[in-house]
């Protein structure tokens, strides 16, 4: 893994032994001690987890990263209880059956006012997507799993779920590429590649997360919620189609009066999202409401709909910035989307779907 991104920070129990030794040495040569024990630890740690990755060729990384053609095998890793956008990405997903199988829905965790803990967090979210899929009248047996209780701690230490364990699975045995539609914190996608390297063969990561690469920071909820996992995806070599929020998906805005044109009546699934949408925000004068992780299913359906660009991966900073190195590997970036195709055709789904 070509890591550029090197934090030289002191550990304090290398600080105390190296107190004990050099009491009476200049201040000079014990921080170049401290720093080269640091540098020694961290790239140990590195080094731990990177050096079963394999190596893809820029060549199949392309191939790979090349807009889809046809229907596509999928599987949607989502911190659905966290706001309300989720529901109507995982509504759209599973009503797009021309366009792709979804073979598996992961529960991701996250931590806000919505939530008590990670963990909490993942049970609320694998509770949603029951619900969503108990209103669409479709059998959840199979196709829903619990993902990880908290957030990467250390990138030696990745967390196994069940989640994780069917990503592993089904990734390994795919004959194509297994795209993963991730709108959260990516815990449990890179958890999964530190498990079990092979599986960027295997997979293409569709990534709603960070802000675009002009941005003064890449500061963003899903890629903050877990800073470790989010530099699992940009260093990992695999294969990643990231969707910006800002200045990108934030074009996706609705409002209460074209939900309720679109969507009122239309089953118990389009008065749930109308309702879910009401209930979030109290003031509706002149309100709108992004619904951001539509865009990673919409990507699934047509990539038409969206203009994008092959780059070098950035190296996200532990201090969420962005830096760049024209040495790393590609990824594409999707720079600007076409918002009323996109929700022309969730409403369409939606209403066929109804009758």
């Amino acid at each position: 893994m070509n890591h550029k991104r090197i934090d030289y920070r002191v550990i304090p129990r290398f600080t105390h032994a190296i107190d004990g030794v050099l009491n009476r040495q200049s201040h000079y040569i014990k921080n170049k001690v401290q720093t080269f024990l640091a540098f020694t630890l961290f790239m140990g740690l590195v080094y731990g987890y990177s050096q079963n990755i394999p190596k893809l060729s820029e060549t199949f990384r392309l191939q790979r990263l090349a807009p889809s053609k046809g229907k596509i095998n999928v599987v949607i890793d989502t911190d659905t209880y966290n706001e309300i956008d989720d529901q109507f990405a995982v509504v759209y997903a599973l009503l797009s059956p021309e366009q792709m199988k979804v073979e598996a829905i992961y529960a991701a965790p996250y931590l806000n006012n919505r939530s008590e803990s990670p963990r909490d967090g993942m049970k609320k979210s694998y509770e949603e997507i029951l619900r969503l899929m108990g209103k669409l009248g479709i059998n959840h047996e199979g196709l829903v799993y619990k993902g990880s209780e908290d957030f990467l701690k250390n990138q030696n230490q990745p967390l196994q779920s069940n989640a994780t364990n069917d990503l592993i699975t089904r990734a390994l045995a795919s004959e194509g590429p297994l795209y993963v539609l991730t709108l959260g914190a990516p815990t449990n996608v890179a958890s999964a590649i530190l498990l079990e390297p092979k599986i960027i063969n295997k997979i293409v990561v569709v990534w709603l997360g960070g802000k675009g690469l002009n941005c003064k920071t890449a500061s963003e909820f899903n890629l903050k919620q877990d800073l470790l996992s989010s530099q699992v995806l940009f260093d990992s070599g695999v294969p990643l189609v990231q969707l910006p929020t800002e200045p990108v998906t934030s074009h996706l805005q609705t409002t209460i009066p074209e939900l309720e044109t679109y969507l009122k009546g239309q089953g118990p699934i389009g008065d749930y999202l109308i309702d879910i949408f009401k209930d979030y925000h109290k003031d509706h004068y002149a309100y709108s409401k992004i619904i951001w992780d539509i865009s990673a299913i919409a990507y699934a359906v047509n990539p038409g709909w969206f203009q994008s660009e092959i780059r070098h991966t950035p190296i996200l900073t532990d201090q969420l910035t962005y830096s760049f190195d024209n040495s790393r590997h590609f990824y594409r970036i999707v720079t600007f989307l076409h918002r009323d195709k996109i929700f022309g055709d969730m409403f369409r789904k939606i209403q066929q779907h109804h009758k």
